[in-house]
């Protein structure tokens, strides 16, 4: 297959990127919403629903990691000339994205049990216990919605998922005011508030393309192993990351309620902050998987630059704005003095890491575009083990520096993971799996597999 976009894919990268930008932020901006909004019952409540959200989001991280798979797999498939491969790994996500969220429902129920044990007050613990046993209720939607977005994505299709977001969102945000304050639902309402919206998001994004194909007619058994070949290291990666993250939180959780609310809110602006750069990030590796699949390998680390620049341009303005206005932005949270003065302080650290994150960011997803999952997985497991959570103990307890620490561990983290993954993409070491999901092609066509002639990485 051509490749349409080759000589002009810094257009093809903001084409993609803008509505990724918008449909990603779904699950973060529901959390956001209800941290904003839960925040103002008090620091108990915002303490809760913060570690409620995080594990929520830590119990769907394999599941979504492993749905990534999907992107590159349409992309891949959609680059080599044949759609109908595409249909059979969306057929393939659907199916797993239900059956783990069913599984992901119960796993849930007895983690907001556990959860009591770790809040550092009973106000605290009652409201991390309400907010996650209803919260996961929606994670078979939250699933569904996410199979069919990384389908989506991997056609080149970017604005029917942003579309979906930006309805479910609006839901959202007026049934978590109705339910938080003026049905007086408190913790319980903001929950059941996300629970709605998720079922929107995914109805809105579903069945218009159910309507339009027999969404399992050209399912086999090989689109599933092929799913869970590619996805599964990058679901096990993106768990024990997130994993490694949740038990920074819930250290911080046993410091005190103002150090735990400080760290919600400081991660709410992160991560929404980062979002534009995870959608670039996301859009490279559609346009390296499709790259991959029709054999066009000096495309790659031409896209994973200029999505590094792109990036790296983005993530400078944040840092200035963190820099100069992490209080103005606090103080849309909370008006708490205590809570105040170490989110300011843990936005102050975010300042150092923003463009190397930036950097990681695209180095794993042009990897992962090019089905090169393995290494990116054991780096991105190694380096938040070894780093984040020691560091959190050792700075945050023994030193004193409370949630401080364990954001220093995540610092280091980043450097050291960027680091490695850009010598991977740069000494083109991804190759032999660039040539692997060549012959995968091949075999699930009857061998017959379109493509360009380029065989090198120049």
């Amino acid at each position: 297959m051509s490749i349409t976009w080759k000589d002009r894919p810094l257009r093809e990268l903001a084409r993609l990127a803008w509505p990724i930008t918008i449909s990603t932020l779904s699950y973060s901006v529901m959390t956001l919403v209800d941290t904003v909004l839960v925040g103002h019952l008090g620091r108990a409540e915002l303490a809760g629903v913060g570690l409620g959200g995080i594990m929520a989001f830590v119990l769907l991280c394999f599941s979504i990691g492993l749905l990534r798979a999907a992107n590159t797999l349409v992309a891949q498939a959609v680059g080599a000339g044949h759609p109908e491969e595409a249909r059979g790994i969306q057929a393939a996500a659907i199916l797993t994205a239900l059956g783990l969220g069913v599984v992901t429902m119960g796993l849930g129920q007895g983690l907001a049990e556990i959860l009591r044990h770790f809040a550092a007050t009973p106000a605290a613990a009652a409201a991390v216990h309400t907010y996650l046993r209803i919260r996961i209720l929606g994670a078979p939607l939250a699933l569904l919605f996410i199979a069919f977005r990384e389908v989506r994505y991997g056609l080149g299709d970017s604005k029917s998922p942003m579309r979906a977001t930006v309805i479910a969102n609006v839901v959202n945000i007026g049934l978590a005011y109705l339910f938080v304050f003026i049905l007086r639902g408190r913790v319980a309402g903001a929950a059941w508030a996300t629970i709605i919206a998720h079922a929107v998001e995914a109805g809105v994004l579903v069945i218009p393309q159910v309507r339009r194909s027999a969404v399992f007619a050209r399912f086999t058994i090989a689109h599933l192993r092929a799913l869970w070949r590619l996805g599964g290291p990058i679901g096990i990666q993106f768990t024990l990351e997130v994993g490694s993250f949740a038990i920074l939180s819930l250290l911080i959780s046993a410091m005190s309620d103002a150090e735990m609310a400080a760290h919600q809110i400081a991660l709410q602006v992160i991560h929404f902050s980062f979002l534009p750069a995870f959608a670039v990030a996301e859009a490279a590796a559609v346009l390296v998987g499709q790259a991959v699949g029709a054999w066009q390998l000096a495309l790659v680390r031409r896209v994973a630059h200029l999505a590094l620049l792109v990036t790296a341009a983005y993530t400078a303005l944040w840092t200035l704005l963190l820099l100069f206005g992490a209080r103005v932005i606090v103080a849309g949270f909370t008006a708490d003095p205590g809570v105040v003065r170490v989110a300011v302080t843990l936005l102050h650290v975010a300042v150092v890491f923003q463009i190397l994150d930036a950097a990681n960011l695209v180095g794993r997803a042009a990897l992962r575009g090019a089905g090169d999952v393995r290494f990116s997985a054991a780096v991105g497991v190694a380096t938040s083990w070894l780093c984040t959570p020691p560091l959190a103990w050792w700075l945050g307890y023994r030193m004193h520096l409370g949630a401080m620490g364990g954001w220093l561990g995540l610092c280091l983290e980043i450097v050291v993971g960027a680091s490695l993954l850009w010598w991977r993409l740069e000494w083109r070491r991804w190759i032999p799996a660039a040539m692997a999901t060549r012959a995968r092609l091949g075999d699930a066509l009857g061998g017959s597999v379109v493509g360009g002639a380029e065989s090198t990485a120049t």
